[in-house]
């Protein structure tokens, strides 16, 4: 009969216990801080001028109108279709110079507060009460940037684009109304746009 020890394999050949963890699964998981990265090296040049100023008002007020939406919806999986759907919105309206997208999303943002205070969701959801705050705080910032001095209204929508940083993050911490990656990747966003308009990087 065998001894216990003799019939134990060697150390060397008895696999791990612990889970591979590949090099590339931390970064697999920054994918929402990557997309943002890409999109600020590739998507804006002369931060300054017009041309880019004035979408840029636009995004902002799209990124909240995504908060505002997901919130009625209780759809916290809506919050990428509604931001992919969105962005084409503006690049179309742009394209076809017919209406801002600004206004196009100032009026689904009146439906969409118009809806929730008829079906009482404005009334007794706290978390869409937050985003209609957010939704009306961000827009009159936009409205009162549209029609200032365009070096004047470059600073507003720096600050715009740091204070929606701010409140993405706080919803990232949280982990609350829109998806943790859209939360992440907007702040990211947010803060490198505001950086690029107020230094002029």
């Amino acid at each position: 009969m065998r001894s216990t020890s003799e019939a134990r394999p060697p150390l060397a050949q008895i696999p791990s216990l612990r889970p591979h963890r590949r090099w590339s699964t931390p970064l697999l998981r920054r994918w929402p801080t990557a997309l943002a990265l890409v999109m600020t090296a590739v998507g804006f040049g002369g931060k300054d001028s017009p041309e880019v100023v004035a979408p840029l008002w636009d995004a902002l007020i799209l990124m909240q109108l995504g908060y505002l939406v997901v919130a009625k919806g209780h759809r916290r999986q809506a919050s990428w279709p509604v931001i992919v759907t969105g962005m084409t919105t503006i690049i179309v309206l742009r394209a076809l110079d017919v209406i801002a997208p600004s206004a196009v999303f100032a009026a689904v943002a009146l439906v969409v507060l118009i809806w929730g205070a008829i079906d009482g969701q404005l009334r007794r959801s706290g978390a869409l009460q937050a985003q209609a705050l957010g939704m009306l705080g961000f827009g009159a910032l936009a409205l009162v940037g549209l029609i200032v001095e365009p070096d004047l209204g470059r600073y507003l929508v720096a600050a715009g684009l740091f204070l929606h940083g701010i409140w993405d993050l706080v919803h990232l911490r949280l982990n609350k109304v829109v998806a943790r990656s859209h939360a992440e990747w907007c702040f990211v966003l947010d803060i490198i746009l505001a950086a690029e308009l107020a230094f002029k990087l």
